[in-house]
């Protein structure tokens, strides 16, 4: 009697392994069946990103003198939302400037301004030095010690000293040699804005 009990008990805890075993392999197919759908729809996004594909930003909520930063083609895009105040600084620095109007191209035409946008308070532009790829700091601040009392705001690069206002453009006898650059944008509605678009913005 004993050996038959051993032999049932054996013969039940190989059933149930066999089961177990065969439940994991099954839920293993079809997990992957369900997976495969949702990984193959996020492969198209991807390759779009590699590729440089347009970037949607909403913007509904950058309130004045706010800096939002975005990725683009591996870059990383400011949207600064100047308020009144900073703009009005903008005339005022043309002639400390290498290139106060823009001539140099590192913006698309609808941005060769004295703002470089198309909404005269909304600035896009890549957050990237243009000396040697370094990312410079937004230091909104007036007349810091560290920056002489000429400062009225904008980018600061502590790699090597290169300064720009809060247009992106670059100082005189700073290492960058021009203004960073903005990068193709448009504007989809007053909130959301689509960088990398090769469109004409409008306003």
């Amino acid at each position: 009697m004993m050996a038959d009990s051993f032999s049932i008990n054996d013969k039940m805890s190989g059933r149930r392994k066999f089961l177990v075993a065969a439940t994991s392999v099954a839920g293993g197919i079809a997990g992957a069946a369900i997976a495969t759908p949702f990984l193959l729809s996020m492969m198209p996004s991807e390759r779009a990103k590699a590729a440089g594909a347009p970037v949607e930003v909403d913007i509904s909520k950058l309130e004045p003198g706010m800096l939002m930063m975005v990725e683009w083609r591996g870059r990383v895009v400011w949207v600064l939302n100047r308020t009144p105040e900073m703009l009005e600084t903008l005339p005022k620095l043309e002639d400390q400037l290498a290139d106060p109007n823009s001539e140099k191209n590192q913006q698309p035409e609808y941005a060769k301004n004295l703002t470089r946008s198309i909404k005269p308070a909304i600035l896009v532009i890549e957050g990237v030095c243009t000396h040697l790829g370094c990312s410079p700091v937004f230091r909104k601040d007036v007349a810091p010690e560290d920056l002489g009392p000429d400062w009225l705001g904008g980018f600061f690069c502590p790699c090597h000293g290169s300064k720009f206002d809060l247009a992106g453009r670059v100082y005189k006898s700073v290492p960058a040699p021009t203004n960073m650059v903005v990068p193709p944008h448009v504007y989809l509605s007053d909130s959301r804005l689509l960088i990398g678009s090769e469109s004409e913005g409008s306003a």
